[in-house]
């Protein structure tokens, strides 16, 4: 199982960024898949989640600001970044979690500059 993150970049306050998470093989019967974070000192946090049913889970930090997605024909899932704030600014992780175990992707980097 791999997936390959990527879309992280610098971006000033208030802009948006896109992440997306490309997984080997079909993403239709996963469990669920999500992007997690960690900021330099912090540990590993949930940013969002969605299931194979598209139930959707946000981090309270988040809500209203990020919208998680996934595309299963793509076998991508997407973390649609809006209003950015510096306090986002981490690597930023895809998990897969499906009946064989959990996956994580390498990180990407988000940069938010005030």
């Amino acid at each position: 199982v791999q997936l390959q993150a990527s879309g992280g970049g610098l971006v000033q306050a208030g802009g948006s960024l896109r992440l997306s998470c490309a997984a080997s093989g079909s993403i239709s019967r996963v469990i669920a898949m999500g992007w997690y974070r960690q900021a330099p000192g912090n540990k590993r946090e949930l940013a969002a989640t969605i299931t194979s049913d598209g139930s959707t889970v946000y981090a309270d930090s988040v809500k209203g600001r990020f919208t998680i997605s996934r595309d299963n024909a793509k076998s991508t899932v997407y973390l649609q970044m809006n209003s950015l704030k510096p306090e986002d600014t981490a690597v930023y992780y895809c998990k897969r979690v499906d009946p064989r175990g959990s996956y994580w992707g390498q990180g990407t980097q988000v940069t938010v500059s005030s």
